[in-house]
């Protein structure tokens, strides 16, 4: 759509200007890690508040997700209209693989998934609080579970293929 197009040629982009970036190298096999999922999809379980769509930037907040979670009873609330929702409400494993990684699991593939999962809404226009605030939040809690790696799932319209390990 003509609005979308105006909106992104207008769009402050920002590089990472961190160098080398934050990442870091696995110490022990995938297949004694603790995983945790983080999503952009705006994804919240029917007990949770939604994400709040009048916050003008962007809501920067995160939501929990249980591990132990039917993944058919989680919410999709996210505020974009410039996407297709209808492959996250066909199967929400699209943006939140956690049926997935349950396999893996199974399979032997990775060693345990962490007992929460993160979930963030897309679409932040001004990221700074995203950044400074709730981000380092987020770190710190995913750290004080001992959780190893951390896998990210952009919301739908971002994905190219099913992501796989």
């Amino acid at each position: 759509a003509l609005k979308y197009r105006l909106f992104m040629m207008a769009y402050p982009l920002s590089r990472n200007t961190i160098s080398p970036v934050p990442c870091s190298k696995l110490e022990k096999p995938l297949s004694t890690a603790r995983v945790a999922l983080i999503t952009t999809a705006g994804l919240h379980t029917p007990d949770q508040a939604g994400f709040d769509s009048s916050v003008k930037d962007g809501d920067t907040s995160f939501r929990e997700i249980p591990n132990g979670v039917a993944t058919e009873t989680l919410i999709e609330c996210h505020q974009s209209d410039a996407f297709d929702h209808s492959g996250v409400l066909a199967d929400v494993n699209l943006v939140f693989p956690l049926d997935r990684f349950r396999e893996l699991v199974e399979h032997g593939r990775i060693g345990a998934l962490n007992h929460r999962h993160l979930s963030f809404m897309g679409s932040v226009t001004k990221p700074e609080a995203l950044i400074e605030e709730t981000a380092p939040q987020a770190a710190q809690l995913l750290r004080s579970d001992g959780v190893d790696v951390a896998f990210l799932t952009p919301r739908s319209d971002q994905c190219a293929c099913r992501p796989s390990v």
